[in-house]
């Protein structure tokens, strides 16, 4: 699909990418995103094994809003904040900061949000369908969990890695899921096709 045929993402219909604005507004959309990741981390509900977070939706709505590529160095910036020892993740600072955290039972949840971003922002760049739109999102939930649980696996052993790692969350990544489709079809987070 050629770059024209693409729909314009939420930023780029709220602030138009001008000679001599593209990085600043890279940065400042960038220094915004991290602080929603930030936010999202912390609004914790209690449930078990571990709380949950509405990391998963922002993620997906940064990549809806953002596209691919400014989603990506969104999602670069906070785990760079992570790693310089920022407690911008969930459970931060009391389980551990830095790259410590980051190699922990958490670590691969943080490299699926990145997978995440890209894909739903691929999905917003080129999604003509609520159908496709809901497919890309889930394709995001989806690469979130098997990147988390294949890096948890290594700790815990797999059995326990889709016990406490995948199966919990199940509905409350539908929920998030079914939130996030709804913001797009509305023409909050992507133009309507």
């Amino acid at each position: 699909m050629s770059a024209r045929a693409m729909n314009p993402t939420l930023a780029d219909r709220l602030w138009p990418a001008t000679t001599g604005q593209g990085v600043l507004r890279a940065v400042l959309l960038a220094l915004f995103g991290s602080l929603l990741l930030w936010a999202s981390a912390k609004v914790q509900v209690p449930f078990y094994p571990v709380p949950m977070t509405f990391q998963t939706a922002v993620v997906l709505l940064i990549g809806l809003a953002y596209g691919p590529r400014l989603a990506v160095g969104t999602l670069l910036l906070y785990l760079a904040e992570g790693a310089a020892g920022l407690p911008v993740f969930a459970g931060t600072p009391e389980r551990g900061i830095g790259l410590a955290y980051m190699v922990g039972p958490t670590g691969g949840y943080l490299l699926g949000f990145l997978a995440a971003a890209v894909i739903a922002g691929w999905t917003a760049e080129r999604s003509r369908h609520w159908s496709t739109t809901v497919l890309g999102l889930f394709a995001g939930i989806v690469s979130i969990h098997l990147l988390g649980a294949a890096w948890l696996a290594t700790l815990v052993g797999p059995a326990k890695a889709v016990s406490l790692g995948v199966a919990p969350f199940v509905l409350g990544d539908a929920v998030k899921l079914a939130l996030v489709a709804v913001a797009a079809e509305a023409g909050l987070v992507r133009r309507q096709a």
